[in-house]
């Protein structure tokens, strides 16, 4: 560790270090950006993401994000801000370990340190007032920081963040993270005036004064690095990357409701799925779209229903004590058999839980939290470019089925931000105009055809198609029956429709060797991580594939035959699972992970399972190791914190 206690001192040395900095090459390098809520260091931490995949690089972003609104300032706990890895080549995840590291205070660091998120040679740019701070409670706070932060060999340099600032603007607490965008991109070598362009588009609603007066900021930041900083870090860029988009999850569903042609978007504000409609209430009614807000998450849905049994394709979108809400208003879309998307933005529970966090917790919810027998479609993207075109997936198979379909995302895709192939838009995504013409005399609403349960969708105001619809058992006439055979019938239409949908899935191609010794299985946004691991270990000579699941509900075809072909086949999700070592847990009680759970009833296969609920996204470090205890003949290897 160096340059603990005193300010980075201008001498002669010093200077002629920073006018011939040291060049660090290389082909990744993740950097993280920490502050108190409210200080910025996401918005930062986006700018700096975009313009990193503008000039050409692979990212990934992930927002750090405490559990409270406004957590105590200067608390361990309480670390807000971005995390953004970059590559020469794609980048999946947000990786093991950051390597640079800027912090507004003492504190924030200290938190990520504790958490083993820092490499142990990472460069840390920490703001300096605290250390001459005037309350002696925080000079003791940041001595005792700075003392526990030397148990690892950091770098660790002081930045007169709130000096400087301050020659420019009055509250330098709302000016730091501009001024920390300008010294990363001194330290990345990023373009100027894309940084400029970007910081005009994160700013498009606010003044030209408050635009110049961030990019005096950032400048000021990138003169400071430049004078004062010993190293820069060169992440070369791809060559050729075709057309690319940049967004976030969250963005990429919403460009996918458009560009599916979808009429309406209802929803109750919810922790992390609220920014979809957000980005829709900027765009949706130049393409002929409505976002309604309805006043609960019963309602929303509710509004969703009576648009589509009008004839529109309606979705709407929530988080897990969302999905709880709307689980009576989805047993309605399965019985009365309405086309509806239900986007589900997962996060940490049960109950309200970890509202700002990341996990796979809702996947038996959502296939199985209803009374009675109610069948439905759940799909799981597993990139940001997957949260676009799955949309448009579910919205043919919702229509064509005539059946709710749920897209389970989670806040690591949500907020996480990646560029992709700009897509090339086609007509065929939207659905063809409903049929209105007049209904053959006699025909009813539901009258399955037997061989697939399919039946024709009726629209309100078509001639001769009159009917009353309710949630109650009925035949094919929407005749309300509760006499046993109707009701078996019916069972047995609506089941089959799922039956038939699998039946032109495909399955799903293995990553790595067709057979071996181990089979890491993955659904949602772990791919990335899972993949890098399992690359990892095969670099060692291990015998070790993957494979990642897309479609939960109905399950992709043969799976029990792919897993027997391997010795093991264990998931690996964030959710939780009882460890098999702990006090009272057999074979018999213990709980596992919910795909586990689905994977041995499916197959018939002993599927086992490795999880953890952190509340961040897994480290391809960390699957790596629980590797390396399974895998046959393998040797422990440095895998990040279990």
């Amino acid at each position: 560790m160096t340059d603990t206690t005193t300010k980075p001192a201008r001498t002669s040395a010093s200077a002629v270090a920073a006018a011939n900095p040291r060049i660090i090459e290389a082909r990744e390098h993740t950097v993280e950006i920490v502050s108190d809520s409210g200080e910025g260091a996401q918005k930062c931490g986006q700018i700096f993401g975009a313009v990193s995949a503008k000039m050409g690089n692979g990212v990934w972003t992930v927002e750090i994000i405490p559990a409270e609104i406004q957590p105590p300032a200067r608390s361990v706990a309480g670390a807000s801000g971005n995390r953004i890895r970059i590559g020469s080549g794609p980048v999946t995840n947000w990786g093991d370990e950051a390597h640079l590291v800027v912090a507004f205070n003492e504190q924030v660091v200290l938190g990520r340190h504790r958490l083993e998120a820092l490499a142990d040679d990472c460069v840390i740019l920490i703001e300096d007032m605290w250390a001459s701070h005037p309350d002696e409670a925080v000079r003791a706070a940041w001595t005792a920081a700075i003392e526990e932060l030397s148990s690892k060999p950091y770098r660790v340099i002081r930045v007169p963040m709130e000096e400087r600032c301050l020659t420019l603007v009055e509250n330098a607490r709302k000016g730091k993270n501009m001024f920390v965008l300008g010294m990363l991109s001194c330290i990345y070598g990023r373009d100027l005036q894309r940084v400029k362009d970007q910081i005009a588009h994160q700013f498009r609603k606010k003044s030209q004064e408050l635009y110049e007066q961030n990019v005096g900021l950032m400048e000021l930041g990138h003169a400071w690095a430049a004078e004062n900083l010993d190293f820069r870090v060169n992440v070369p860029g791809m060559a050729d990357t075709g057309e690319m988009v940049v967004m976030n999850g969250n963005e990429a569903i919403g460009m996918g409701c458009v560009a599916s042609g979808m009429d309406l978007c209802s929803m109750y504000p919810i922790t992390p799925a609220t920014s979809v409609s957000h980005y829709l209430s900027e765009v949706f009614e130049k393409f002929g779209g409505m976002v309604h807000q309805a006043e609960d998450e019963i309602a929303a849905i509710g509004v969703a229903i009576g648009a589509s049994y009008a004839g529109k394709t309606a979705f709407t979108v929530t988080s897990g004590p969302g999905l709880a809400l709307k689980t009576e208003f989805i047993g309605l879309a399965i019985m009365a058999e309405i086309p509806l998307v239900i986007v589900n933005v997962q996060r940490g529970g049960p109950s309200t839980g970890l509202p700002t966090k990341v996990e796979q917790g809702d996947l038996l919810s959502a296939l199985y939290a209803q009374p009675g027998d109610a069948p439905r479609v759940v799909i799981a993207p597993a990139t940001i470019e997957e949260c676009f075109h799955v949309v448009v997936t579910a919205r043919r198979i919702a229509e064509a089925f005539r059946t709710p379909v749920i897209i389970l995302t989670d806040a690591n895709l949500a907020t996480g931000v990646q560029p992709f192939a700009r897509p090339k838009l086609d007509v065929r995504w939207h659905a063809s105009p409903p049929d209105q013409s007049p209904v053959s005399a006699g025909k009813g609403p539901f009258e399955w055809d037997t061989r697939t349960g399919l039946s024709e969708r009726f629209i309100p105001g078509q001639a001769g198609g009159m009917h009353t619809l309710t949630g109650l058992s009925h035949d094919e006439k929407s005749r309300v029956a509760y006499d046993a055979a109707t009701h078996q019938r019916g069972c047995a239409m609506r089941s089959r429709k799922l039956a038939v949908l699998q039946q032109t899935l495909k399955t799903p191609e293995i990553h790595g060797d067709a057979a071996g010794d181990l089979l890491v299985v993955g659904w949602g946004s772990t791919k990335g991580a899972i993949e890098e691991a399992v690359d990892r270990a095969r670099a060692e000579g291990l015998s070790v594939s993957s494979v990642h699941l897309r479609f939960l509900s109905p399950m992709e075809p043969g799976l029990g035959e792919m897993f027997r072909r391997f010795k093991k086949v264990f998931t690996v999700e964030i959710n939780y699972s009882d460890d098999p070592s702990d006090p009272f847990i057999t074979d018999e009680n213990r709980r596992r992970g919910q795909l586990s759970w689905m994977l041995r009833a499916q197959t018939l296969v002993d599927v086992d399972c490795w999880t953890r609920v952190f509340g961040e996204p897994l480290r391809p470090g960390q699957i790596l190791q629980a590797i390396h205890d399974r895998c046959p003949g393998a040797t422990s290897g440095k895998g990040g914190a279990l």
